[in-house]
């Protein structure tokens, strides 16, 4: 199933479900699921931002029954700024296991470009047993913090970086609060969260400037934000998570999903 959106122009979005047939021809897998990440995917892109395409597949099952380790990762740039990554089934069904975030936003990323099959549905379904909430927030503290050191340490700073740490610490926040998957779009982050008050302002503002024109470029801190990244950072240090180890049970689904999926995929 190949599914358009509004908000991805046309030829793009012909270019990209061409490369994903392309990817099956060349490599004789079957595409299960292929979706955007990225900016594009938590609503504040610019209209020069990539295009960040993320696919899982799976090969035949002859590729499976091998002694040697195969590559499972596949890689291509595409004109028109198409970035495109795919994990071999069993690669994601290894990361699945441990709660990967990236993987678990791709099951619900709003931009969709294939779905074929019922493997993603049957990852969606076991999301729920196989999310660790303190892992995930792990995962969004480490990118906040990271971005937050790199980027916002000086008296002026590359403006758009602080989405790209509010985006992580806004799901930590999420998680903690709901002990749920925090959703990939960022609007319905602020609207739990932070739905009025001079740091809603300012990320709004920062919001429109991003999303009229090119990347932000570099500009005073922003202190509304740099103080509430400070004591979000602060109230995590005092609280950090600690992850959970998969179950041999967990293997076990997981290791059924993949038959299943060779067995409808490839019958």
């Amino acid at each position: 199933m190949s599914l358009a959106h509004p908000n991805i122009p046309a030829p793009i979005h012909r270019a990209i479900v061409d490369a994903l047939s392309q990817a099956e021809q060349r490599y004789d897998v079957k595409v299960l699921l292929a979706v955007e990440s990225g900016s594009r995917a938590w609503g504040f892109a610019s209209p020069d931002s990539d295009w960040d395409v993320r696919f899982i597949y799976v090969h035949r099952p002859e590729w499976y029954l091998s002694i040697d380790e195969k590559r499972d990762v596949i890689e291509e740039m595409l004109p028109m700024d198409i970035d495109l990554a795919y994990w071999d089934l069993r690669k994601a069904l290894r990361l699945f296991r441990k709660s990967n975030p990236p993987l678990l936003e791709w099951l619900r990323s709003p931009l969709n470009y294939r779905e074929q099959y019922t493997t993603a549905d049957g990852l969606r379904t076991l999301s729920e047993g196989f999310f660790s909430p303190v892992s995930v927030m792990h995962h969004y503290l480490s990118m906040g913090k990271r971005n937050h050191a790199h980027y916002l340490q000086n008296e002026e700073v590359r403006l758009k970086k602080y989405l790209y740490v509010l985006r992580p610490l806004m799901a930590c926040d999420w998680i903690g609060a709901t002990g749920t998957m925090a959703p990939m779009e960022f609007h319905r982050l602020l609207d739990h969260l932070m739905p009025d008050g001079p740091v809603r302002g300012a990320v709004d503002q920062l919001l429109r400037d991003k999303m009229s024109g090119g990347e932000l470029g570099r500009g005073p801190r922003v202190a509304a934000l740099h103080d509430w990244i400070e004591d979000r950072l602060a109230h995590y240090a005092a609280h950090p998570p600690e992850p959970r180890a998969a179950t041999d049970a967990d293997t076990q689904k997981l290791d059924g999903l993949l038959r299943s999926t060779l067995q409808e995929v490839w019958s």
